[in-house]
């Protein structure tokens, strides 16, 4: 099976993303449908597509373009796995011609260092960095 990797957001899968965001991500649990396409519309996304163009796996790169970049909200689903689709994936993130020459590269990880770490990605200086971080903002909202 042949898998493409898009910037293209009309192709995005909004409800699988919110779906896999909201209950299978241990970072953004909750996420209400609101918030998942607003982050959406403001980042530079890639989605990847299977059989039929459904989507399989995405990711976002908050950007200036210039300078600076945070990566979140990977995955690829369950059933795509062991395919090399994280690394095509990177791979192709890192080639952007968007992302070239970018000072600084961020992202957090709780299990996935081993595949980053392929993509120069270390552990962080943590003295210079500081965070204003509410990690259940989502399991706390009442819609």
């Amino acid at each position: 099976m042949e898998f493409e990797i898009s910037t293209d957001r009309a192709r995005l899968d909004v409800a699988l993303i919110h779906r896999w965001l909201s209950e299978e991500s241990y970072w953004a649990k909750g996420v209400p449908r609101d918030v998942v396409e607003r982050s959406i519309a403001n980042a530079l996304c890639f989605g990847i597509y299977g059989t039929n163009n459904a989507q399989v796996g995405f990711a976002r790169v908050i950007t200036d373009k210039a300078t600076f970049a945070y990566l979140g909200d990977v995955f690829v689903l369950e059933a795509h796995r062991g395919r090399g689709l994280s690394k095509r994936l990177m791979q192709t993130i890192i080639d952007h011609p968007d992302l070239q020459g970018l000072r600084r590269w961020m992202l957090a990880t709780r299990d996935a260092h081993g595949l980053y770490a392929q993509f120069g990605f270390g552990p962080v200086v943590a003295e210079r960095l500081m965070e204003r971080v509410n990690p259940d903002i989502y399991l706390n909202v009442t819609r």
